[in-house]
Protein backbone atom coordinates (compact mmCIF):
# COMPACT_ATOMS: atom_id res chain seq x y z
CA UNK A 1 0.00 0.00 0.00
CA UNK A 2 1.48 3.35 -1.42
CA UNK A 3 1.55 6.26 1.31
CA UNK A 4 1.58 8.85 -1.10
CA UNK A 5 4.49 9.88 0.85
CA UNK A 6 2.01 10.75 3.71
CA UNK A 7 4.21 12.07 6.89
CA UNK A 8 1.95 10.54 9.12
CA UNK A 9 1.65 7.37 7.95
CA UNK A 10 2.87 5.11 11.41
CA UNK A 11 3.96 8.41 12.78
CA UNK A 12 2.16 9.30 16.26
CA UNK A 13 3.17 11.92 18.23
CA UNK A 14 4.18 11.34 22.39
CA UNK A 15 1.32 11.43 24.93
CA UNK A 16 1.23 10.44 28.56
CA UNK A 17 -0.67 7.49 28.66
CA UNK A 18 1.52 4.84 29.21
CA UNK A 19 0.97 1.21 30.00
CA UNK A 20 4.47 -0.78 31.55
CA UNK A 21 2.86 -4.04 30.59
CA UNK A 22 2.91 -3.80 26.96
CA UNK A 23 6.29 -2.42 27.04
CA UNK A 24 8.67 -3.80 24.13
CA UNK A 25 5.66 -6.22 22.81
CA UNK A 26 4.42 -6.76 19.50
CA UNK A 27 1.83 -8.37 17.88
CA UNK A 28 0.94 -10.56 14.67
CA UNK A 29 -1.65 -12.94 13.49
CA UNK A 30 -1.85 -15.53 11.39
CA UNK A 31 -3.70 -18.47 9.93
CA UNK A 32 -3.27 -22.18 9.80
CA UNK A 33 -4.78 -24.96 8.70
CA UNK A 34 -6.26 -27.62 11.03
CA UNK A 35 -3.92 -31.19 10.93
CA UNK A 36 -2.58 -33.24 13.67
CA UNK A 37 0.28 -32.01 15.41
CA UNK A 38 -0.11 -28.17 13.73
CA UNK A 39 0.26 -26.50 17.41
CA UNK A 40 3.35 -28.05 18.09
CA UNK A 41 4.77 -27.21 15.06
CA UNK A 42 4.31 -23.35 15.05
CA UNK A 43 5.23 -23.27 18.63
CA UNK A 44 8.30 -24.72 17.33
CA UNK A 45 8.76 -22.13 15.20
CA UNK A 46 9.12 -19.50 18.02
CA UNK A 47 11.06 -21.51 20.77
CA UNK A 48 13.78 -22.25 17.13
CA UNK A 49 13.36 -18.59 16.70
CA UNK A 50 13.94 -17.55 20.43
CA UNK A 51 11.08 -15.93 20.68
CA UNK A 52 9.15 -14.81 24.18
CA UNK A 53 5.45 -15.22 24.08
CA UNK A 54 3.80 -13.66 26.36
CA UNK A 55 0.01 -13.84 24.87
CA UNK A 56 -1.28 -16.59 22.27
CA UNK A 57 -5.00 -16.61 21.55
CA UNK A 58 -6.98 -18.57 18.64
CA UNK A 59 -10.23 -18.90 17.31
CA UNK A 60 -12.05 -20.68 14.21
CA UNK A 61 -11.26 -19.22 11.20
CA UNK A 62 -14.22 -18.05 8.74
CA UNK A 63 -13.10 -20.21 5.87
CA UNK A 64 -15.66 -21.85 3.71
CA UNK A 65 -13.43 -24.39 2.52
CA UNK A 66 -10.84 -25.86 4.90
CA UNK A 67 -11.06 -25.89 9.08
CA UNK A 68 -8.83 -23.27 9.89
CA UNK A 69 -7.45 -21.46 13.35
CA UNK A 70 -6.86 -17.96 13.19
CA UNK A 71 -4.03 -17.11 15.77
CA UNK A 72 -2.83 -13.98 17.80
CA UNK A 73 -0.10 -13.88 19.75
CA UNK A 74 2.26 -11.17 21.43
CA UNK A 75 5.82 -11.25 21.44
CA UNK A 76 8.13 -9.47 24.37
CA UNK A 77 10.94 -7.45 22.97
CA UNK A 78 10.60 -8.03 19.47
CA UNK A 79 12.69 -5.17 19.06
CA UNK A 80 15.70 -6.43 20.70
CA UNK A 81 15.80 -9.41 18.87
CA UNK A 82 15.33 -7.89 15.38
CA UNK A 83 16.54 -10.33 13.51
CA UNK A 84 15.27 -13.54 15.40
CA UNK A 85 11.99 -11.44 14.77
CA UNK A 86 11.64 -11.42 10.84
CA UNK A 87 13.30 -14.99 10.43
CA UNK A 88 10.38 -16.25 12.47
CA UNK A 89 8.21 -14.25 10.47
CA UNK A 90 10.12 -16.15 7.28
CA UNK A 91 9.27 -19.76 9.20
CA UNK A 92 5.39 -18.87 9.64
CA UNK A 93 4.65 -17.98 6.23
CA UNK A 94 5.76 -21.25 4.96
CA UNK A 95 3.86 -23.08 7.22
CA UNK A 96 1.10 -20.23 7.68
CA UNK A 97 -1.43 -18.30 5.65
CA UNK A 98 -2.17 -14.77 6.21
CA UNK A 99 1.13 -13.64 8.40
CA UNK A 100 0.44 -10.25 9.58
CA UNK A 101 2.84 -8.22 11.70
CA UNK A 102 0.47 -5.81 13.63
CA UNK A 103 3.20 -3.54 15.15
CA UNK A 104 4.60 -2.20 18.45
CA UNK A 105 1.91 -2.24 21.49
CA UNK A 106 4.33 0.28 23.16
CA UNK A 107 1.87 2.78 24.74
CA UNK A 108 4.18 5.10 25.35
CA UNK A 109 2.72 7.19 22.30
CA UNK A 110 -0.70 7.11 21.12
CA UNK A 111 -2.53 4.62 20.38
CA UNK A 112 -2.73 2.82 17.10
CA UNK A 113 -4.67 5.13 14.84
CA UNK A 114 -5.55 4.69 10.89
CA UNK A 115 -4.76 8.17 9.08
CA UNK A 116 -5.54 6.73 5.25
CA UNK A 117 -8.77 5.40 4.69
CA UNK A 118 -6.75 2.47 3.31
CA UNK A 119 -5.51 1.91 7.29
CA UNK A 120 -9.06 0.50 7.62
CA UNK A 121 -8.14 -2.93 5.95
CA UNK A 122 -5.75 -3.39 9.07
CA UNK A 123 -8.55 -4.07 11.66
CA UNK A 124 -11.78 -4.57 9.60
CA UNK A 125 -11.37 -8.27 9.88
CA UNK A 126 -10.54 -8.36 14.08
CA UNK A 127 -13.90 -8.25 14.64
CA UNK A 128 -15.01 -9.07 18.63
CA UNK A 129 -17.54 -11.61 17.02
CA UNK A 130 -18.34 -13.19 14.08
CA UNK A 131 -21.67 -12.90 12.56
CA UNK A 132 -22.20 -16.66 12.85
CA UNK A 133 -21.20 -16.86 16.61
CA UNK A 134 -24.75 -16.96 17.52
CA UNK A 135 -25.76 -16.74 21.69
CA UNK A 136 -27.98 -19.59 22.78
CA UNK A 137 -30.90 -17.30 22.94
CA UNK A 138 -30.97 -16.18 19.58
CA UNK A 139 -33.35 -16.87 17.37
CA UNK A 140 -31.46 -18.87 14.79
CA UNK A 141 -29.27 -20.61 17.08
CA UNK A 142 -30.76 -23.69 16.37
CA UNK A 143 -31.37 -23.53 12.97
CA UNK A 144 -28.15 -24.85 11.11
CA UNK A 145 -29.32 -23.30 7.76
CA UNK A 146 -29.38 -20.05 9.02
CA UNK A 147 -25.93 -20.01 10.86
CA UNK A 148 -24.16 -21.40 7.63
CA UNK A 149 -26.06 -18.85 5.33
CA UNK A 150 -24.67 -16.34 8.07
CA UNK A 151 -20.80 -18.05 7.94
CA UNK A 152 -21.08 -17.55 3.80
CA UNK A 153 -21.65 -13.91 4.27
CA UNK A 154 -19.59 -12.92 6.68
CA UNK A 155 -16.59 -14.60 4.69
CA UNK A 156 -17.31 -12.54 2.25
CA UNK A 157 -17.01 -9.14 3.96
CA UNK A 158 -13.80 -10.70 5.85
CA UNK A 159 -11.85 -10.81 2.26
CA UNK A 160 -12.95 -7.45 1.39
CA UNK A 161 -10.34 -4.57 0.92
CA UNK A 162 -10.70 -1.25 0.33
CA UNK A 163 -11.34 -0.01 -3.56
CA UNK A 164 -12.81 -3.16 -4.46
CA UNK A 165 -16.21 -3.52 -5.59
CA UNK A 166 -18.49 -5.15 -2.43
CA UNK A 167 -20.19 -8.52 -3.26
CA UNK A 168 -23.15 -8.82 -4.30
CA UNK A 169 -25.33 -11.10 -1.83
CA UNK A 170 -28.27 -13.36 -3.68
CA UNK A 171 -30.80 -12.87 -0.99
CA UNK A 172 -33.29 -15.93 -0.30
CA UNK A 173 -37.23 -15.46 -0.61
CA UNK A 174 -36.66 -16.02 2.76
CA UNK A 175 -34.37 -13.38 3.48
CA UNK A 176 -36.26 -11.02 1.08
CA UNK A 177 -39.79 -11.50 2.97
CA UNK A 178 -38.01 -10.95 6.63
CA UNK A 179 -37.08 -7.81 4.72
CA UNK A 180 -40.17 -7.07 3.73
CA UNK A 181 -41.99 -7.24 7.06
CA UNK A 182 -40.02 -5.29 8.40
CA UNK A 183 -39.74 -2.46 5.49
CA UNK A 184 -43.65 -2.15 5.78
CA UNK A 185 -43.99 -1.36 9.06
CA UNK A 186 -41.81 0.76 9.85
CA UNK A 187 -42.24 2.72 6.65
CA UNK A 188 -45.93 3.50 8.04
CA UNK A 189 -44.47 5.46 11.09
CA UNK A 190 -41.48 7.52 9.10
CA UNK A 191 -43.67 10.16 8.27
CA UNK A 192 -45.20 10.91 11.94
CA UNK A 193 -42.24 9.47 13.67
CA UNK A 194 -38.94 10.10 11.89
CA UNK A 195 -36.83 13.69 11.30
CA UNK A 196 -37.52 15.27 8.30
CA UNK A 197 -34.21 14.87 6.85
CA UNK A 198 -34.80 11.50 6.76
CA UNK A 199 -38.04 11.46 4.97
CA UNK A 200 -36.35 13.95 2.03
CA UNK A 201 -33.58 11.34 1.61
CA UNK A 202 -35.87 8.08 2.22
CA UNK A 203 -38.05 8.33 -1.25
CA UNK A 204 -34.41 9.03 -2.91
CA UNK A 205 -33.30 5.02 -1.82
CA UNK A 206 -36.30 4.01 -3.04
CA UNK A 207 -35.64 5.77 -6.47
CA UNK A 208 -31.44 5.17 -6.54
CA UNK A 209 -30.76 2.21 -4.38
CA UNK A 210 -33.53 -0.29 -4.70
CA UNK A 211 -35.02 0.24 -1.66
CA UNK A 212 -38.50 -1.43 -1.62
CA UNK A 213 -40.32 -4.12 0.21
CA UNK A 214 -39.91 -6.78 -2.32
CA UNK A 215 -35.89 -6.48 -2.63
CA UNK A 216 -32.68 -5.82 0.28
CA UNK A 217 -30.66 -2.89 -1.37
CA UNK A 218 -27.00 -4.26 -2.07
CA UNK A 219 -24.81 -2.27 -0.34
CA UNK A 220 -22.47 -1.30 -3.40
CA UNK A 221 -24.93 0.36 -5.11
CA UNK A 222 -25.98 2.06 -1.52
CA UNK A 223 -22.58 3.40 -1.23
CA UNK A 224 -22.21 4.83 -4.28
CA UNK A 225 -25.34 6.78 -3.93
CA UNK A 226 -24.20 8.05 -0.36
CA UNK A 227 -20.41 8.98 -2.37
CA UNK A 228 -22.46 11.39 -4.64
CA UNK A 229 -24.34 12.74 -1.84
CA UNK A 230 -21.74 13.41 0.95
CA UNK A 231 -19.09 11.84 0.73
CA UNK A 232 -20.04 8.45 3.06
CA UNK A 233 -19.55 5.02 1.34
CA UNK A 234 -19.72 1.72 3.57
CA UNK A 235 -17.82 -1.00 4.54
CA UNK A 236 -19.03 -4.77 4.47
CA UNK A 237 -18.21 -6.47 8.01
CA UNK A 238 -17.86 -9.56 9.27
CA UNK A 239 -18.71 -8.92 12.28
CA UNK A 240 -18.59 -6.59 15.77
CA UNK A 241 -15.61 -4.52 16.16
CA UNK A 242 -14.94 -2.84 18.98
CA UNK A 243 -15.64 0.91 19.88
CA UNK A 244 -12.41 2.14 18.73
CA UNK A 245 -11.93 0.82 15.30
CA UNK A 246 -15.75 1.43 14.55
CA UNK A 247 -15.97 4.60 15.83
CA UNK A 248 -12.32 5.42 13.88
CA UNK A 249 -13.88 4.06 10.53
CA UNK A 250 -16.61 7.10 10.99
CA UNK A 251 -13.36 9.43 10.88
CA UNK A 252 -12.78 8.72 7.01
CA UNK A 253 -16.64 8.66 6.64
CA UNK A 254 -16.84 5.06 6.11
CA UNK A 255 -19.80 3.19 8.04
CA UNK A 256 -19.14 -0.78 8.66
CA UNK A 257 -22.09 -2.58 7.51
CA UNK A 258 -23.55 -5.93 8.25
CA UNK A 259 -25.04 -7.99 5.01
CA UNK A 260 -26.85 -10.74 6.72
CA UNK A 261 -30.30 -10.71 8.15
CA UNK A 262 -32.38 -11.17 10.94
CA UNK A 263 -33.98 -14.76 11.46
CA UNK A 264 -37.40 -15.18 9.87
CA UNK A 265 -38.72 -16.34 13.04
CA UNK A 266 -39.02 -12.71 14.68
CA UNK A 267 -38.97 -10.05 11.85
CA UNK A 268 -39.38 -7.64 14.57
CA UNK A 269 -36.47 -8.41 16.78
CA UNK A 270 -32.62 -8.57 16.46
CA UNK A 271 -30.52 -9.00 18.90
CA UNK A 272 -27.16 -7.60 17.09
CA UNK A 273 -27.14 -5.39 13.83
CA UNK A 274 -28.17 -6.59 10.67
CA UNK A 275 -29.07 -5.70 7.24
CA UNK A 276 -32.19 -4.04 8.34
CA UNK A 277 -30.79 -2.18 10.99
CA UNK A 278 -28.25 -1.05 8.57
CA UNK A 279 -30.17 -0.09 5.50
CA UNK A 280 -32.86 1.12 7.53
CA UNK A 281 -31.72 2.70 9.90
CA UNK A 282 -28.42 4.06 9.79
CA UNK A 283 -28.25 4.55 5.93
CA UNK A 284 -30.63 7.34 4.95
CA UNK A 285 -29.00 10.08 7.03
CA UNK A 286 -25.53 9.60 5.72
CA UNK A 287 -26.97 11.56 3.18
CA UNK A 288 -27.81 14.40 4.84
CA UNK A 289 -24.72 16.99 4.69
CA UNK A 290 -25.49 17.95 8.69
CA UNK A 291 -25.70 14.27 9.88
CA UNK A 292 -22.68 13.56 7.77
CA UNK A 293 -20.31 15.86 9.40
CA UNK A 294 -22.15 15.96 12.84
CA UNK A 295 -21.10 11.26 12.31
CA UNK A 296 -17.63 12.28 10.95
CA UNK A 297 -17.17 14.77 13.78
CA UNK A 298 -17.21 11.74 16.76
CA UNK A 299 -14.77 9.54 14.35
CA UNK A 300 -12.29 12.30 14.21
CA UNK A 301 -12.28 12.75 18.08
CA UNK A 302 -11.24 8.75 18.57
CA UNK A 303 -8.38 9.03 16.67
CA UNK A 304 -5.64 8.10 19.03
CA UNK A 305 -7.66 8.99 21.71
CA UNK A 306 -7.83 7.00 25.59
CA UNK A 307 -9.49 4.29 26.14
CA UNK A 308 -11.46 6.18 28.81
CA UNK A 309 -12.29 8.77 26.06
CA UNK A 310 -13.27 6.01 23.49
CA UNK A 311 -15.58 4.95 25.96
CA UNK A 312 -17.16 9.03 26.55
CA UNK A 313 -17.29 9.03 22.53
CA UNK A 314 -19.07 5.37 22.10
CA UNK A 315 -21.54 6.75 25.02
CA UNK A 316 -22.25 10.00 22.65
CA UNK A 317 -22.39 7.86 19.36
CA UNK A 318 -25.62 5.97 21.52
CA UNK A 319 -27.16 8.55 22.89
CA UNK A 320 -27.13 10.50 19.29
CA UNK A 321 -26.69 8.11 16.10
CA UNK A 322 -28.11 5.30 17.97
CA UNK A 323 -30.72 6.64 19.68
CA UNK A 324 -30.54 10.36 19.39
CA UNK A 325 -34.21 12.35 18.89
CA UNK A 326 -34.04 16.08 17.74
CA UNK A 327 -36.12 18.95 17.69
CA UNK A 328 -38.83 20.55 14.69
CA UNK A 329 -40.42 23.41 15.85
CA UNK A 330 -42.48 22.66 19.06
CA UNK A 331 -42.43 19.12 18.13
CA UNK A 332 -39.75 15.97 18.64
CA UNK A 333 -38.45 13.45 15.81
CA UNK A 334 -36.33 10.19 16.07
CA UNK A 335 -33.12 10.00 14.16
CA UNK A 336 -30.96 7.42 15.84
CA UNK A 337 -30.84 4.54 13.66
CA UNK A 338 -31.83 1.99 16.93
CA UNK A 339 -35.30 3.95 16.75
CA UNK A 340 -35.74 3.95 13.16
CA UNK A 341 -34.93 0.41 12.68
CA UNK A 342 -37.53 -0.84 15.80
CA UNK A 343 -41.11 0.36 14.97
CA UNK A 344 -41.73 -0.62 18.66
CA UNK A 345 -39.11 1.59 19.91
CA UNK A 346 -39.71 4.52 17.50
CA UNK A 347 -43.11 4.21 19.01
CA UNK A 348 -42.62 4.20 22.62
CA UNK A 349 -39.53 7.50 22.27
CA UNK A 350 -41.87 9.59 20.92
CA UNK A 351 -44.77 8.66 23.90
CA UNK A 352 -44.58 10.19 27.29
CA UNK A 353 -43.26 7.04 29.25
CA UNK A 354 -39.38 7.91 28.45
CA UNK A 355 -37.72 11.20 30.01
CA UNK A 356 -35.99 13.27 27.83
CA UNK A 357 -33.01 15.89 28.24
CA UNK A 358 -31.35 18.45 26.00
CA UNK A 359 -28.18 16.86 24.54
CA UNK A 360 -25.24 17.92 26.43
CA UNK A 361 -21.92 15.94 25.90
CA UNK A 362 -20.24 16.88 28.95
CA UNK A 363 -23.42 14.96 30.67
CA UNK A 364 -24.27 12.46 28.31
CA UNK A 365 -21.01 10.39 28.67
CA UNK A 366 -21.83 9.75 32.45
CA UNK A 367 -25.09 8.76 31.66
CA UNK A 368 -25.34 4.51 31.95
CA UNK A 369 -27.65 2.95 29.23
CA UNK A 370 -28.93 -0.34 29.42
CA UNK A 371 -28.55 -2.37 25.78
CA UNK A 372 -31.26 -5.38 25.66
CA UNK A 373 -34.38 -2.98 26.49
CA UNK A 374 -36.19 0.22 25.42
CA UNK A 375 -33.93 3.32 26.66
CA UNK A 376 -35.44 4.88 29.86
CA UNK A 377 -33.59 8.42 28.60
CA UNK A 378 -33.10 10.23 25.21
CA UNK A 379 -30.97 12.95 24.30
CA UNK A 380 -32.69 15.61 22.48
CA UNK A 381 -30.63 17.92 19.92
CA UNK A 382 -31.39 21.23 19.07
CA UNK A 383 -30.04 20.62 15.55
CA UNK A 384 -27.46 18.48 13.81
CA UNK A 385 -25.62 21.49 13.54
CA UNK A 386 -25.70 22.39 17.16
CA UNK A 387 -24.82 18.65 17.81
CA UNK A 388 -21.55 19.24 15.65
CA UNK A 389 -20.41 22.36 17.30
CA UNK A 390 -21.33 20.49 20.84
CA UNK A 391 -18.98 17.59 19.72
CA UNK A 392 -16.20 19.56 18.38
CA UNK A 393 -16.29 21.79 21.90
CA UNK A 394 -15.81 18.46 23.55
CA UNK A 395 -13.74 16.81 21.54
CA UNK A 396 -11.01 19.83 22.20
CA UNK A 397 -11.45 18.60 26.30
CA UNK A 398 -10.48 14.52 25.17
CA UNK A 399 -6.62 13.52 26.65
CA UNK A 400 -4.86 13.98 23.09
CA UNK A 401 -1.82 15.80 22.82
CA UNK A 402 -2.40 17.13 19.14
CA UNK A 403 -4.92 18.17 16.28
CA UNK A 404 -5.78 17.31 13.06
CA UNK A 405 -7.60 17.68 10.06
CA UNK A 406 -8.99 15.47 7.31
CA UNK A 407 -8.27 15.80 3.96
CA UNK A 408 -10.96 15.17 1.68
CA UNK A 409 -9.36 14.71 -1.47
CA UNK A 410 -6.60 12.51 -0.11
CA UNK A 411 -9.14 10.19 2.01
CA UNK A 412 -6.38 10.73 5.30
CA UNK A 413 -5.54 12.68 8.36
CA UNK A 414 -3.06 15.12 9.01
CA UNK A 415 -1.47 15.20 11.98
CA UNK A 416 -0.58 19.03 13.34
CA UNK A 417 2.31 18.04 15.06
CA UNK A 418 5.00 20.37 13.54
CA UNK A 419 5.54 23.45 11.94
CA UNK A 420 5.18 22.31 8.44
CA UNK A 421 1.87 20.18 8.81
CA UNK A 422 0.46 23.51 10.33
CA UNK A 423 1.54 25.42 7.23
CA UNK A 424 0.15 23.32 4.98
CA UNK A 425 -3.12 23.10 6.59
CA UNK A 426 -3.02 27.36 6.86
CA UNK A 427 -2.46 27.51 2.99
CA UNK A 428 -5.36 25.10 2.33
CA UNK A 429 -7.52 27.38 4.35
CA UNK A 430 -6.09 30.26 2.57
CA UNK A 431 -6.76 29.18 -0.57
CA UNK A 432 -10.33 28.00 0.85
CA UNK A 433 -11.06 31.95 1.75
CA UNK A 434 -9.84 33.80 -1.24
CA UNK A 435 -12.62 30.99 -3.52
CA UNK A 436 -15.11 32.46 -0.79
CA UNK A 437 -13.83 36.41 -0.84
CA UNK A 438 -13.91 35.77 -4.78
CA UNK A 439 -17.42 34.02 -5.00
CA UNK A 440 -18.69 37.48 -2.11
CA UNK A 441 -17.04 39.84 -5.20
CA UNK A 442 -18.79 38.95 -8.44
Amino acid sequence: MANNNNDNVGKHPPSSMGNSDNEGKTALTFTVVNEVGVLEKILGIFSKNKIDLSKIESRPAKNAELESYDFYVEINNASESGTNTNKCLEDLNKSCKSVQLLGSLEQATVPFFPTTIQDLDKFAHKVLEYGEELDSNHPGFTDEEYRRRRLDITYIAKNYKHGQQIPRIEYTEQEIQTWGTVYRKLKELYPTHACKQFNHIFPLLEQNCGYGEDSIPQLQDVSDFLKQCTGWTLRPVSGLLSPRDFLNGLAFRVFHSTQYIRHHSKPFYTPEPDVCHELLGHVPLFADPSFALFSQEIGLASLGASEEDIEKLATCYWFTIEFGLCKEGEKVKAFGAGLLSSFGELEYCLSDEPDTKSFEPFSCVKTKYPITEYQPLYFVADSFQSATNKIKKFAKSLDRPFSLYYDPYCQRVEILDTKSSISKYARSILTNMNTLIAALET
